[in-house]
């Protein structure tokens, strides 16, 4: 929790207040800022990329209210390198990229999850591949969040859709990251980062901290392989002797090259997410006692989705909608719940198709599934457009695909 001298540090960042002193005139970026912040971030390392030239300025300009460190890399290899380094210090920590900046950090996502370091990156997706559009947001790099490393991880990826949201996801992530020992991903796009909106800030902040070792210096163990535990931390330079590399590593982090000790370290580093999948999992759901067909949607579709879903019912058609909070892990379970009770589930996204393939395979053939391609923009009428065509469907195996209309002709 935040002590007297927090709360005021907090209130002095704020801009733009409102009459409701808890209430505040907002961005995505800065919003997201303004959490990292009062999650207690003390360390923002970065390479300049578009569309984060605003939040980078952001961070800069308040980080100084609370003594964080900020520092420009030369890449955004080095950037996330960074990040870890300053995590193994004690210090909370955070990148921001965007499309090929994410790509180059794929390395050192994974020698995050296999170092157990805390930290927060947050991706804002733009359209490519390649340069793409860097100042058009897009949905595109769902898959890569989850499988862009090289090697068997687990990662935990949240999907905000409002700059309320990106405050509120931005402090999850870091308690996520700091209970689990495990980078963080919050996976958003330019539309939500410039959208403006009140946001509400409360005046308590639940902070989970690392687990700390507390016993004697000689008998640490900072990869300690127990099942179901998550290792407690110490800060380097304080007098405890281990190692920290990303080979396959024994308990003190000393390197064992062989196919058992790989098999405790990477297991348990995938058992940690998975075993905990059900507490980790967010999602929104309106459930209605009796649908036809669900809308899926994630991020900044979800505007166009609900309104689509709103239009839908105003014509007497039974929809309901599921949005997904955390996307990474997936809630498994809930869809194969979902594609019980539905004839056909709808998948709305700013791609080519890719959670959707997530939905067809947890729904073991339950339900049809559909894919809607948006925009990014206003996708309500291509929505409900599926929505009427995909809700008279008979059954039929594998996804249907709805384009779309602006792009049809290609």
């Amino acid at each position: 929790m935040f002590s007297n001298e927090d709360t005021k540090n907090i209130k002095n960042l704020i801009v733009d207040m409102t009459m409701d002193s808890k209430t505040y005139n907002l961005t995505g970026n800065q919003a997201c800022v303004e959490a990292a912040l009062a999650a207690g971030c003390k360390f923002f390392g970065y390479y300049p990329i578009v569309p984060c030239l605003n939040f980078i300025e952001y961070f800069i300009r308040k980080s100084k209210n609370f003594d964080a460190t900020v520092v420009q890399m030369e890449d955004e290899i080095s950037a996330l390198a960074a990040v870890l380094g300053a995590s193994w210090t004690g210090k909370k920590s955070m990148t921001v990229t965007s499309g090929p900046g994410f790509s180059n950090m794929m390395e050192h996502v994974g020698l995050g999850v296999m170092l157990e370091t805390p930290c927060v990156i947050v991706n804002f997706q733009r359209l490519g591949p390649g340069e793409g559009i860097p100042n058009v947001p897009a949905q595109g790099d769902i898959m890569q969040a989850r499988w862009g490393s090289h090697g068997d991880y687990e990662i935990i990826a949240l999907a905000p859709s409002s700059p309320q949201e990106m405050f509120d996801f931005t402090i999850q992530a870091f308690n996520l990251s700091e209970k689990y020992r495990t980078p963080v991903v919050i996976l958003t796009d330019e539309s939500i980062a410039h959208q403006k909106e009140i946001v509400t800030i409360p005046d308590k902040i639940k902070l989970i901290q690392r687990p700390k070792y507390k016993g004697p210096k000689d008998e640490y163990k900072p990869f300690k392989l127990e099942e179901g535990i998550v290792p407690p931390m110490v800060n380097i330079g304080e007098g405890y002797k281990f190692h920290v590399t990303g080979l396959t590593h024994d308990e003190k982090g000393y390197p064992v090259m062989n196919e058992k000790c790989q098999e405790l370290n990477v297991h348990r580093l995938v058992n940690k997410i998975r075993l905990n999948a059900e507490k980790i999992i967010q999602f929104e759901s309106s459930k209605e006692k009796e649908s036809d067909l669900a809308v899926l949607f994630y991020g900044s579709t979800s505007k166009s989705a609900k309104k689509a879903i709103e239009e839908a019912k105003k014509s007497g058609l039974k929809v309901e909608s599921f949005r997904l909070m955390t996307v990474w892990p997936f809630p498994e379970k809930k869809i194969f719940e979902l594609a019980q009770r539905v004839k056909a589930i709808l998948v709305a996204e700013s791609n080519y198709g890719q959670i959707v393939l997530e939905v067809e395979r947890c729904t073991h053939g339950k339900a049809n599934v559909g894919f809607v391609h948006c925009d990014g923009k206003d996708d309500a009428e291509a929505i409900l457009r599926a929505i009427k065509d995909m809700i008279q469907k008979e059954r039929k195996e594998g996804i249907i695909e709805y384009e779309h209309s602006e792009y049809s002709e290609y």
